[in-house]
Formats: C-alpha cells, sequence, structure tokens
C-alpha cells in the first residue's frame, strides 16, 4: 500500500512537471523516458528510475532552451550572425542551468547576446541589481533599457563593454562585445522583446 501511494504521487509530479514545463503532454522522448521510469520504479530498480526521470528532465531543459533561442536578437544591419545555440546542464554541472547564445561580427567587431535561466548563478547577479553600490562598485552603471533595470559597462579605450539585464527575476540578459561602441550594445540590447521573455512559463 505504501508503495502504492508513493507511485501514484511519482505519477502526479512528473505529470505536472511536463506539463507545467511545455504547455502541453507530449508523445516524445521525454514521455517515453518518464514511462520508462515508472516501470523501474515499479519493479523496485530505483537507480534506472532516477537515471531515467534525470535523462527527461534534461530533454526538458533543452526543449526550454530551445524557447529560449527564440528571443535572441537577429544581426542588425551591417552585421553578421552565427547560428543560435543552446545548453542544458544538469544540477551536478555547475549548479545547472539553461542558456542560449549567439554570436555576431561585423569586421573586427564581435557581440555575444545570451540568455540565461535556472542557474545558482543568477543569485549572484541579483544582488547587484538590488543593491546599486555593488553594481557599480567595478565601474558599472545603472540603467534602464526598454523598462528594464540593467548594469552598464563599457570602457572607451579598449571598446569593449557588457550589459546585464534581469528579467522578472528569472531571466539574466547578457550582451558583450569587444571592438565595438557602446551605441553597437545598446542596439542589441534594445533588440530583445523582454516583456514576452518575461512571460515564458
Amino acid at each position: 500500500m505504501h508503495q502504492s501511494k508513493g507511485y501514484n504521487f511519482l505519477v502526479v509530479v512528473l505529470g505536472i512537471l511536463i506539463i507545467g514545463v511545455t504547455g502541453v503532454a507530449i508523445a516524445d522522448d521525454v514521455e517515453d523516458s518518464v514511462k520508462e521510469a515508472l516501470e523501474y520504479y515499479k519493479d523496485g530498480d530505483y537507480s534506472n528510475a532516477a537515471g531515467s526521470l534525470e535523462y527527461a528532465a534534461q530533454l526538458i531543459r533543452q526543449k526550454k532552451g530551445g524557447q529560449l533561442e527564440v528571443f535572441l536578437p537577429k544581426p542588425l544591419p551591417g552585421w553578421t550572425a552565427e547560428d543560435a545555440s543552446s545548453q542544458a546542464m544538469g544540477a551536478a554541472m555547475f549548479g545547472g542551468g539553461v542558456t542560449a547564445e549567439r554570436n555576431f561580427k561585423k569586421d573586427n567587431s564581435r557581440i555575444k547576446v545570451q540568455i540565461m535561466t535556472d542557474s545558482p548563478m543568477m543569485q549572484g547577479m541579483m544582488v547587484l541589481f538590488t543593491n546599486p553600490a555593488f553594481a557599480t562598485a567595478d565601474g558599472g552603471k545603472m540603467e534602464k533599457i526598454k523598462r528594464q533595470k540593467a548594469i552598464v559597462k563599457y570602457t572607451p579605450g579598449t571598446k569593449k563593454g557588457d550589459i546585464k539585464i534581469m528579467v522578472v527575476n528569472r531571466f539574466l540578459v547578457s550582451i558583450e562585445g569587444k571592438n565595438v561602441s557602446k551605441e553597437d550594445l545598446m542596439n542589441y540590447a534594445n533588440a530583445i522583446d523582454y516583456k514576452k521573455l518575461g512571460a515564458l512559463p
């Protein structure tokens, strides 16, 4: 009886996980892995059950990375871009997290735009956004970009800079550039739809 209750609870939790992250119950490798995990669980093979669940969770993180890629900007006039890419790491690697990024270039100018979520690294960044003294300690300036709080750093002498933007305390957007103007960085920062990004489930 105890095992039956645990099994039913596991089914409910997994169902919520899949529907909550993807929006619908999807008949794909994620669902297959979850079913496999339940079979292992019923057989008492908890090690393989856990492994199958982690595999399903990894697939879900990869799907989330694909969602983030959509919000990476397209190359602005005069610039070219590499294909967008995303990476999903489990908790065993740097605490986990999902990242999507795209690299842009124009002559010898380079810009990388990155969107990160579900990473414990973001906790440290949130401290900077809530305490302006920390944010400006190493030369950064607090600014507003499309109504979002941003930390902007730029060194005219080296033409290097970066912009960090925290969106609804869930997504960290980073724009880094070399051999660029501050205007270049700001243009790419303004090319992202933060309202839609913040609305992602």
